[in-house]
């Protein structure tokens, strides 16, 4: 049977900027499908035109659409996922509903604690209005470049901010940011668990949104878990490092990494 694999996007990118991931996890014999966070249009044109489609869904509002999309397949999938879609990869394998997790620039889980600057610059076009934890919001092209293409020359951040940006909800940031305070968070990850798949958290060292002091701390949370749970760090990348140039050096560590699990 083909191992299905679902790509898991992040905020403020649209599900088809994972298309040539899709092309090349299909070459290599997996079933791989990008489906939408619940409310997303079809294309990222529709996207920018109905930002209330897309607002005010939290993050177990995207774990519970993905989760009923898991259930429709014939065999446990791999999941790969970018920023908050590699928090909710994490939370799906912890639920015990994936064969394996690849979590890329994952935002921070429930007990994560470092908080750096760039990571609080990235994320103020939403913190700085309280009510946008109910609405969607959009990055300019300048909030862009630094949050997420800051490692590649600006020619081409201004170019994928254009292909492939839409705006995001405002809530999965907001109960991130309280999660250390909130007994029953929905970022909060079940690490402990002993029988979950195997999980490679991937670091970009010079991503401004989810800076590596994160990822490693997010690999903290781990310890206590037999499970293997594996880091990778991509020095010279930044927060755009699964749509710029360079995709394919990540797509390849991964693939790579999948193989060595025997997946």
């Amino acid at each position: 049977m083909t191992t299905p694999v679902i790509f898991i996007h992040g905020l403020w990118l649209h599900a088809t900027s994972w298309e040539p991931w899709i092309d090349m996890f299909r070459a290599e014999g997996y079933a791989p499908v990008a489906p939408g966070w619940p409310g997303d249009p079809d294309t990222v044109a529709e996207a920018r035109e109905t930002p209330e489609s897309i607002a005010d869904h939290g993050i177990d509002d995207v774990v519970e659409h993905f989760a009923g999309i898991i259930r429709t397949l014939d065999a446990a999938p791999i999941l790969i996922g970018h920023s908050f879609g590699g928090m909710i990869a994490q939370k799906l394998l912890g639920q015990d509903l994936a064969r394996a997790a690849v979590a890329i620039d994952a935002a921070q889980i429930k007990g994560v604690l470092p908080l750096p600057l760039s990571a609080l610059r990235a994320t103020l076009p939403v913190f700085k209005n309280p009510a946008n934890k109910h609405r969607a919001v959009s990055l300019t092209a300048e909030q862009f470049r630094f949050a997420f293409g800051n490692a590649v020359p600006a020619e081409e951040s201004d170019a994928l901010f254009e292909k492939w940006t839409i705006p995001a909800p405002g809530k999965p940031l907001f109960e991130a940011a309280a999660a250390n305070f909130d007994p029953h968070s929905p970022a909060k990850v079940d690490t402990d668990n002993q029988n979950r798949g195997p999980l490679l958290l991937m670091t970009g060292g010079k991503d401004h949104t989810v800076p590596e002091a994160v990822t490693r701390a997010t690999l903290k949370q781990y310890r206590h878990s037999e499970a293997v749970t594996d880091i990778t760090e991509f020095p010279d990348k930044g927060h755009s490092l699964t749509i710029d140039s360079g995709w394919r050096e990540v797509a390849d560590t991964a693939l790579a990494w999948l193989r060595k699990q025997g997946l």
